[in-house]
């Protein structure tokens, strides 16, 4: 019994790590997790969301962007063709040889899906090193940008081809989120106030000897 619960509190504890581990590839290996609207044009991944964003707004160098984009652009080629894609053909392949002259309205308008891509992409990127709560925070702005649109409609959308749909593997992406979060529970229950324990008052004590 002993050497069970010591193996399942090594596992839990080792938990986070691994979900990380999970998340970040599914973040860098561009595992679609949903398909919306971008200025690429379809953007399937959030990684491929923040790359139109950096791109277009030349916030990073293009070489680290498309160093970002490359293992998920071998692991799409390997799938579909059996190739390897050429370094110079990155941006040419995700279509963003042209982002910068694309209207911004479909970034303006799923604002979380923007933000959410954004942490998502940090979060797996520094989830790696050390877990934190950015992955979870990024992935449910994403979802909440997703179900705004699809649930509410806004921003309304009339082109079917457009549509935004949710793949799958988002809730495999979910659940890595929430437990990459490290929860230390002994330290919760430290930090918790004690509550006093409440004492008859000296004066009904001694009316009840009387």
């Amino acid at each position: 019994m002993a050497l069970s619960s010591s193996s399942s509190k090594g596992w839990l504890s080792n938990l986070p790590s691994k979900a990380s581990r999970i998340y970040f590839f599914l973040i860098v290996l561009q595992i679609p997790l949903f398909r919306v609207p971008c200025r690429s044009g379809m953007c399937t991944t959030p990684l491929q969301v923040t790359s139109s964003q950096l791109i277009a707004s030349e916030i990073f160098p293009v070489t680290l962007v498309k160093g970002l984009l490359y293992p998920g652009a071998i692991v799409n080629g390997l799938v579909k063709n059996l190739t390897v894609p050429r370094w110079d053909d990155i941006l040419n392949i995700y279509n963003l040889t042209s982002v910068k002259e694309a209207p911004a309205v479909a970034d303006l308008q799923r604002l979380e899906v923007l933000a959410g891509s954004y942490f998502s992409v940090a979060g797996a990127l520094l989830g790696v090193l050390k877990p934190g709560r950015m992955s979870m925070f990024g992935t449910l702005l994403v979802i909440w940008g997703l179900v705004k649109e699809g649930i509410l409609g806004k921003p309304a959308n009339t082109d079917p081809t457009r549509a935004v749909y949710v793949y799958p593997t988002m809730l495999i992406a979910l659940i890595c989120a929430f437990s990459s979060v490290k929860y230390d529970v002994k330290k919760v229950v430290r930090s918790a106030p004690a509550r006093p324990i409440a004492k008859p008052l000296q004066s009904s004590s001694k009316s009840k000897l009387k």
